[in-house]
């Protein structure tokens, strides 16, 4: 099955989550890929969202393929996304395998990038900060929500096989984040570093390969299911 929720080829801009999603196709993996609530081309408003509705959204995500589709048996997030799946995924019994890409091992980490604000966020319940040159509108139950998150003492549990994606010169989600998942869960594993990457994978190539990787890393856990994604 091949299909792709991404943008169509005459309005298409570069995304690196589009490239992976249509490198994956032309493997013969189909994708349903999808921007979390107020990101992207997702409708909603981010301020009214937290880690936990992220991870909700995954499963019903999966539960809408289940009954429409197909279950998926993988799931890939990529920065706080990677931390998503992660939660998510022993919630889904089909999932056979996870892929993370510069992700966080701990959501609490993405207030590092709005620090200067915590203490109004925290004092007059919410405020307006800048995320990557973007606007967004934080509010208190965000931080009190990714505060709460243990991620990384539940990676023993996970269950699924996991790859592992990161940059070591990520100045967004450092490597240390990288080894602290990896430590945590148990194997199958594998780590594959992303050299001369940013955060972002704003160059195609280096999108193009970590869809390369996936495709062919994940073949062993695919074997003789349909592969879907």
């Amino acid at each position: 099955m091949r299909c792709s929720h991404t943008a169509s080829r005459a309005v298409r801009t570069y995304s690196p989550q589009g490239e992976v999603a249509e490198t994956l196709t032309k493997h013969g993996i189909a994708v349903l890929r999808f921007d979390f609530t107020g990101l992207g081309a997702s409708e909603g408003e981010f301020a009214n969202t937290n880690f936990t509705s992220n991870v909700g959204d995954l499963v019903a995500a999966a539960d809408y393929m289940r009954e429409h589709l197909a279950a998926p048996k993988i799931l890939i997030g990529h920065s706080l996304g990677g931390a998503a799946v992660l939660a998510a995924a022993p919630q889904i019994d089909e999932i056979e395998a996870v892929c993370t890409i510069g992700a966080p091992a701990d959501p609490g980490h993405v207030a590092e990038n709005f620090k200067r604000d915590i203490e109004r966020i925290d004092a007059e319940g919410e405020a307006d900060v800048t995320l990557g040159g973007r606007p967004f509108r934080i509010k208190k139950q965000f931080l009190d929500d990714i505060r709460e998150q243990k991620l990384t003492k539940n990676l023993g549990k996970l269950g699924k096989a996991l790859l592992i994606f990161h940059s070591p010169i990520d100045e967004v989600v450092g490597i240390n984040n990288a080894q602290k998942i990896f430590v945590a869960a148990k194997h199958p594993k594998s780590f594959v570093s992303l050299d001369n990457a940013n955060h972002l994978l704003s160059k195609r190539a280096d999108a193009a390969y970590v869809a390369n990787v996936i495709a062919s890393w994940v073949s062993r856990y695919l074997e003789g299911s349909e592969r879907s994604l």
